[in-house]
Formats: structure tokens, sequence, C-alpha cells
């Protein structure tokens, strides 16, 4: 198998496949899965990497509904994964983040998923696929990807410390309230996880050059320890995955708004700055 970058274009991992222990997983729409697919790719509902329990609907399921989805989809531990969705990166990047907390590290992502993959005309094939089982078991979840909200407590208004919050303004600001309360965590600085795809480029990152000297600008750079969230740890797969490309000590806070804004006891900011 080649040695496969953390970031694959599209037109890279056509001219590679097919692949030995290489893993492609599309968390796509099933029926655009059906309808045409990356040639020897699977497919995985995102419904099934999440807990779906409040107040953290976004934070990890078991170790045993975790190891049934992955031996389903025949993961190993020699398994070099692909990852790959319909939407720029949120489903694709939070995958990552799963991949992160079992241990997982042998990962890439296609940039733009299937959306760039369409849009350069490459190979697809249509239908439904029959999965290999294996049988992959977790040791332990790795929580050194993830914050929780304690920690950020603790960490709250110290000077290695950032939070990149991937939600809407609307949210940001308190003026969508979506959890008892709206608003923000002291501190964070938002930037809308759509805003970093090039919509005219089959939703590819932007340039990563101009996308670091942007984060840094709103305080998100190499010397801060960064915490990312939305309101589920979806969008914020996204900004995760970013943050892991530009070479950041980025975690996912897997509760993020959904768990914060229904807190009483969390301090909350509301408005435009952090």
């Amino acid at each position: 198998m080649a040695d496969l970058p953390l970031l694959i274009e599209p037109e890279q991992l056509a001219e590679l496949l097919p692949l030995e222990n290489v893993l492609i997983i599309e968390q796509c729409k099933v029926d655009t899965f059906i309808e045409h697919h990356i040639p020897g790719s699977v497919h995985l509902d995102f419904k099934r990497l999440q807990l779906g329990q409040a107040p953290t609907p976004g934070a990890l399921p078991t170790i045993n509904d975790l190891e049934a989805v992955f031996s389903e989809l025949g993961l190993t531990p020699n398994t070099h994964v692909i990852c790959s969705d319909d939407e720029g990166g949120g489903w694709a990047g939070r995958l990552i983040w799963v991949l992160d907390s079992i241990g997982h590290t042998k990962y890439s992502y296609i940039n733009g998923g299937i959306v760039a993959w369409l849009a350069a005309g490459l190979p697809t094939k249509s239908g439904e696929v029959t999965t290999t089982p294996a049988d992959y078991k977790i040791a332990a979840i790795n929580t050194d990807c993830s914050f929780s909200k304690e920690q950020i407590i603790e960490r709250l208004g110290q000077s290695d410390f950032a939070i990149w919050d991937a939600r809407s303004a609307a949210e940001y600001s308190g003026e969508k309230v979506i959890s008892k309360r709206g608003g923000h965590i002291p501190g964070a600085v938002n930037y809308e996880w759509t805003k970093g795809m090039d919509k005219t480029r089959g939703l590819r990152i932007n340039d990563l050059n101009a996308f670091r000297e942007l984060l840094s600008e709103m305080g998100i750079d190499n010397n801060k320890q960064i915490a990312t969230h939305c309101q589920t740890h979806h969008r914020s797969g996204f900004t995760y995955l970013v943050g892991k490309i530009l070479g950041f000590d980025i975690r996912g806070y897997a509760g993020s708004w959904a768990e914060w804004g229904s807190d009483e006891n969390t301090p909350v900011t509301t408005g435009e700055q952090p």
C-alpha cells in the first residue's frame, strides 16, 4: 500500500486505486451512495458513531457499539481508512476524530469527498455494497483528542488555550437559541465551518496557507491547545480535521453547545465578540 497523506486529492487517489489494506468509508446519504460511489468504498450511517442521548448526543457510543460498527465495515488494525462524505468534511472529519478516539491513526481525507470526486469526472460505481466483516477490538478510548466540559472550564482565560466555535454567527451571538441558553463559551472565536470550503472547487478545503493565516489572526495557531465544538460535534468535525491538517494541537469537545448551553452552571457570553 502506498504511504497516503492525511489530505489526499480525488485525482491522486483515483490513480492509485485499487489499494490493498485500504477501507474507503463514505458517509453520504444512502441514496447518493447507491447512485454513485467511489469504487471499493463502503457506506456508513453517521448516526452509528453518535451516542444520540441528551445532554451529549454527539458523544461517542459505547465501546461495544463502536466495535460492532467497525467490525461490520471490515476494519482491521492494519487497515488504512480513507474518509469521504457529501458535505465538505463534517462527517468525514468527525470519523477521523472517532478513529483518533479508538486509537486507529491510519487515515486520510479525500479533499471535497464525493462532491469533488464527481466534479472531477472520476469513475464511480453504483448499487449496494456488501462488506467483508472483521473482528475489530478497541482496548480503550483515547481521551487525548478530546476535551470535557470540566477541562474547558479549567482552561478558560489561559493564554495558551483557544476555542474554535464552528456554529453559525447567529448561534454564536445568541440570536438563534437551540439549547436552553444561547450564546458562546467565553473567549471562543467563531468561524462557521462552511466558510472553510471552496464551493467553486467541489467543497475542497480553502487554500491552507491562507486558512492558517486567517486562523492565526483569530488567535488559533500552533502556540495554543485548541478546543473545537458546534452544537453536537458534527460541524466541528470539519474544524477538527482542518486543525489536524494544519498540525495544530486540536481536540474535539463532543458535548458541544448541546451540553454547555443546557447547563445552568456554565458561563455564557452573548454578542459578536469573544
